[in-house]
């Protein structure tokens, strides 16, 4: 009797394992499938709107498929691979509800902490994934990319009228600069004692930074050493010079931070807050949702599994109704907080992170009340 029973539970563990790895393979196989149909239709219309431009530019075919269409997927796939996740979860799992295929797992006795258990394993892989490509993998990937659309693709870009703090009590100001024309025009640098006092000065008309470094050129420059109460003037019609600054921190486009590692990143907030800059929100924001958006997907996985387990007379277009009703919801609750952090000044944060602590509280309450 008693190698019955032993038997009977080894055979049981054997069926719980065969159930997880069904699951499983169902959640990364569904995924997977979902995410290279929307990547698919994603860069058909990509194509559709820059083929034009690529051709005019001459851009090659392997800088194309290797520099661009590459890192394009790399990055919007992880983009959306929580909503994906989610819309994913909804189907298969709904699909399993309509076949009667939950049945037998519902009247097997056990909890559904226990069937929501190969879920979040799944949930688990492709988050640790996520987490790894948002911090590391795609912003080198972003780094081909914008490269790639700065030469084939891209707009000029213009930075006007610019003023900016810098260590070492230096103020900068230009009036405007062009990645075109590659030059500054109206270049003005000050420097203050700890008295708060001028103690340098510098005006060109025009200077050029040789890219990546340091080393700047400067045409029709007048300097002045402050000293007071007199100072002396110099002109020089040519100045090569160098200072602690570059235009790549000043000529920025608004997704630079895409390109920046964890590292990278948080070296650039600290260097803009000491600076006073307008764009550090925006920085923090990135920083925050790259950990904030991975760690949604448990939250999504386990609405979905709450929502899609109940077979429902509208079949599975209903549950997938109901998914991306949640998902609009979400996206939409990730807009507003953005917008909040940008213009009330509500900290980066508790703006990435409040969606999920909301949707968090929305999944407990479904599970609790979901089939048991």
């Amino acid at each position: 009797m008693e190698n019955g029973v032993d038997s009977h539970a080894k055979t049981s563990l054997v069926m719980l394992s065969i159930l997880d790895k069904y699951i499983i393979r169902k959640f990364l196989s569904t995924f997977f499938f979902m995410l290279g149909i929307i990547m698919l239709f994603a860069m058909v219309f990509d194509i559709s709107e820059k083929l034009s431009e690529f051709i005019s530019n001459n851009a090659p075919v392997s800088a194309i498929i290797f520099e661009y269409y590459l890192s394009f997927l790399l990055f919007h796939g992880n983009m959306f691979s929580s909503m994906i996740i989610f819309i994913s979860v909804i189907w298969f799992t709904a699909k399993l509800a309509q076949d009667t295929e939950l049945i037998p797992m519902w009247f097997s006795g056990k909890p559904i902490s226990r069937f929501i258990r190969p879920y979040m394993i799944a949930a688990t892989l492709l988050m640790l994934l996520s987490l790894l490509l948002n911090h590391f993998i795609v912003p080198n990937a972003n780094k081909l990319r914008l490269g790639f659309e700065e030469k084939y693709y891209r707009d000029v870009m213009m930075v006007e009228n610019y003023h900016a703090d810098y260590p070492g009590n230096i103020s900068v100001y230009f009036s405007n600069y062009t990645n075109e024309a590659g030059k500054v025009t109206n270049f003005v640098v000050q420097q203050w004692g700890d008295s708060s006092e001028p103690i340098f000065f510098l005006k060109a008309n025009e200077a050029l930074n040789k890219p990546g470094t340091s080393n700047w050129t400067l045409k029709n420059v007048y300097v002045k050493h402050i000293s007071f109460p007199k100072g002396k003037v110099q002109y020089h019609a040519q100045l090569d010079t160098t200072l602690s600054f570059s235009i790549d921190e000043m000529a920025q486009r608004e997704n630079v931070a895409e390109t920046m590692t964890y590292p990278e990143l948080s070296k650039l907030i600290q260097r803009e807050k000491t600076k006073g800059s307008s764009r550090v929100p925006y920085y923090e924001i990135e920083m925050h949702q790259r950990t904030s958006y991975p760690f949604a997907t448990y939250i999504l996985t386990i609405i979905g599994v709450s929502v899609a387990s109940r077979k429902k007379r509208g079949g599975i277009g209903l549950n997938i109704a109901i998914g991306l009703g949640f998902v609009f919801v979400y996206i939409f609750a990730m807009k507003v907080m953005a917008v909040a952090a940008l213009n009330v000044g509500l900290p980066a944060l508790i703006a990435v992170w409040t969606p999920n602590l909301l949707f968090g509280i929305i999944a407990f309450f479904l599970y609790r009340t979901a089939q048991k």
